[in-house]
């Protein structure tokens, strides 16, 4: 139950700080787009869309375009939990992304991140 919070959040609330977080980190809304586009099959058009719609991350995630076929080589831990090992898919999309903007954040290269 305590996933539906989560999934019901709006990703356009959520947004905002992704881009605060990365750029506090000396990194840019551009890159954190790239990432975002990366994971998801969003192009500039499709992501502001979703964002104006305001749509909750369940709704982000499943009208995603095309999820990366290289999206299950993100590992590590976000929060505690080790992405690879979260069972929900929604769930496991959502910590992806979250991974992957840490990885931003923490200054890894955008090759490193898009995993090429």
């Amino acid at each position: 139950m305590k996933n539906e919070k989560v999934y019901k959040m709006a990703f356009a609330k959520v947004y905002p700080l992704l881009v605060n977080k990365v750029e506090k980190k000396s990194r840019t809304k551009d890159e954190l787009n790239q990432v975002i586009y990366w994971l998801t099959g969003y192009d500039e058009e499709g992501l502001k869309a979703q964002l104006e719609r305001e749509v909750d991350y369940r709704t982000f995630f499943e009208e995603a375009p095309k999820l990366n076929p290289n999206a299950d080589m993100i590992k590590g831990v976000v929060c505690g939990v080790r992405v690879e090992e979260i069972e929900e898919p929604l769930m496991q999309k959502i910590r992806w992304l979250d991974k992957l903007v840490d990885e931003l954040a923490k200054g890894k290269s955008m090759e490193k991140i898009l995993r090429e």
